[in-house]
C-alpha cells in the first residue's frame, strides 16, 4: 500500500513534562533533550513561552534553551501560540527554528474546555479571527492552517456529531477564502480522547471530498480511552502518498491536559509504540527504537514511575535471530526482567523458576 509522508513531531518536552512535577530538575531535562536528539527523530518541541504562573512547568524553558547541546539536523521547535511568543522565539533562534508563518484559526469546539483552558468562549475564540486574518493579510501571510481541537466529544458535553465539527471547519475555510488565503492544512484534535477508528476514516473522507486541494493534515490524538493508536493507523489508511500527515506524540506517551477531567490519565500516542507500528507497516521512520527505548526509561527514571507505552516495556517484535528470546530463559514475571530485551540475562538475575528438566531443543523452524 502507497502511505501518505509521515512528519512526526515528539511533545515530550512539552506536553509531557507541562503536567509533570514542577520540580523536575532542568539537568534531567538538559539530560533527555540531548539523548532525544541522537535517536534519529528530528522535530522536538521543546517547550512553550507562557506564563510560569499558569505554567509553572515551563518556568525553567529559557534556561533549557541556553543549556543544551543542539544536534545538527534536528529541528528545535517552540510551541506558538500567538505573536509575543513568536517574538520571544525569534531571540532564541537558534537553536530555535522558527518555521515559515502561516496564519492558525483553531478553536477547541467544547465551549466548557474552552473557558477552562484559556478563559474564554468559542464565541470570543470566533471573534477574534477576522483582525487575526487582517493582521496576516497586512504581514504578507499567504498560507493558513485551520482546526478544531475536543474534535470528537467533550467529557463535559459527549459526543459531537460530524456536522457540528464540520461546521466549525466549514466558517474556519468561508473567512479565509474570502481574504484570499489558501488553506493548506487541516488539523484535528482529539483534546479529550472520544475518537474512534471508523469516525476518523468518516471525517477524512468528507475533508478530502469537500476540500480536495487541501494535502496536509495534523492530528494530535490524546489517549485517555487507549484509541489514539487505532485512530492513527485509521488515518494511514485513508490518506494517500499525496497526502502528509504530522503526527505528534510522546515517550511513553506521557502528558494530558490540566482542564478536561483525566489529568496525566490522558496521555498521549506513545512514541516508541508510534514508531514501532509505522516501522512494521514499512513506512521509514530514520529513528533508532532501542534508543527511543533508553529514553523512556529515562523518562520513567525522571517521573518515578512507569510511562503508559508498551513496547519500552515488552520491547519490539525480535525481527532477526540473534534478536529471538532465549528458549531456556526461566518464567519471566516482573517488568525488570522483561528488560532481557534490551539488557540480557541480567535482567532475570534471581528472578523466575524453570520447570522443564532438559534444555528446550527442537527441529521446529519457522520459514523466514
Amino acid at each position: 500500500m502507497d502511505w501518505p509522508q509521515v512528519i512526526y513531531n515528539e511533545e515530550v518536552m512539552r506536553e509531557g513534562f507541562g503536567i509533570e512535577d514542577v520540580a523536575i530538575p532542568l539537568a534531567a531535562k538538559v539530560e533527555l533533550l540531548e539523548a532525544l536528539s541522537e535517536t534519529g527523530i528530528r522535530r522536538i518541541t521543546v517547550g512553550a513561552f507562557v506564563s510560569p504562573k499558569f505554567v509553572p512547568q515551563m518556568a525553567c524553558f529559557e534556561d533549557l534553551l541556553k543549556t543544551f547541546r543542539p544536534r545538527p539536523g534536528v529541528t528545535y521547535l517552540p510551541f506558538l501560540h500567538n505573536q509575543k511568543a513568536r517574538a520571544l522565539a525569534l531571540q532564541y533562534a537558534p537553536p530555535l527554528t522558527v518555521e515559515d508563518e502561516w496564519l492558525t484559526l483553531f478553536v477547541d469546539i467544547c465551549d466548557v474546555h474552552q473557558r477552562r483552558n484559556v478563559n474564554r468562549s468559542i464565541a470570543q475564540i470566533m471573534a477574534g479571527w477576522p483582525a487575526a486574518i487582517d493582521d496576516a493579510r497586512r504581514r504578507g501571510v499567504t498560507r493558513a492552517r485551520i482546526g478544531i481541537a475536543s474534535a470528537w466529544g467533550s467529557n463535559f458535553m459527549g459526543r459531537f456529531s460530524q456536522d457540528y465539527r464540520f461546521g466549525f471547519l466549514e466558517r474556519q475555510v468561508e473567512l479565509l477564502d474570502a481574504a484570499g488565503l489558501s488553506v493548506a492544512e487541516i488539523g484535528l484534535h482529539d483534546s479529550q480522547s472520544f475518537c474512534l477508528p471508523h469516525e476518523m476514516e468518516a471525517d477524512l473522507a468528507r475533508i478530502r471530498q469537500r476540500w480536495p486541494a487541501v494535502r496536509q493534515f495534523h492530528l494530535h490524538m490524546h489517549d485517555a480511552r487507549g484509541m489514539a493508536l487505532p485512530s492513527i493507523y485509521a488515518a494511514l489508511r485513508s490518506l494517500g502518498p499525496e497526502h502528509t500527515l504530522i503526527l505528534e506524540g510522546t515517550l511513553g506517551g506521557i502528558g494530558g491536559g490540566q482542564f478536561g477531567g483525566n489529568g496525566r490519565a490522558s496521555a498521549m500516542a506513545p512514541t516508541e509504540d508510534l514508531m514501532h507500528m509505522l516501522e512494521g507497516m514499512g513506512i521509514e521512520t530514520g529513528v533508532d527504537l532501542d534508543r527511543v527505548i533508553d529514553c523512556v526509561w529515562m523518562v520513567e527514571k525522571i517521573i518515578g514511575r512507569p510511562a503508559y507505552g508498551h513496547v519500552s516495556k515488552a520491547g519490539p517484535r525480535p525481527r532477526r535471530p540473534a534478536e529471538y528470546y532465549d528458549p531456556n530463559m526461566p518464567g519471566i514475571e516482573s517488568l525488570a526482567a522483561a528488560r532481557h530485551f534490551r539488557l540480557g540475562p541480567a535482567a532475570w538475575a534471581g528472578e523466575g523458576t524453570s520447570p522443564w528438566s532438559q534444555p528446550i531443543t527442537g527441529p521446529y523452524h519457522p520459514p523466514h
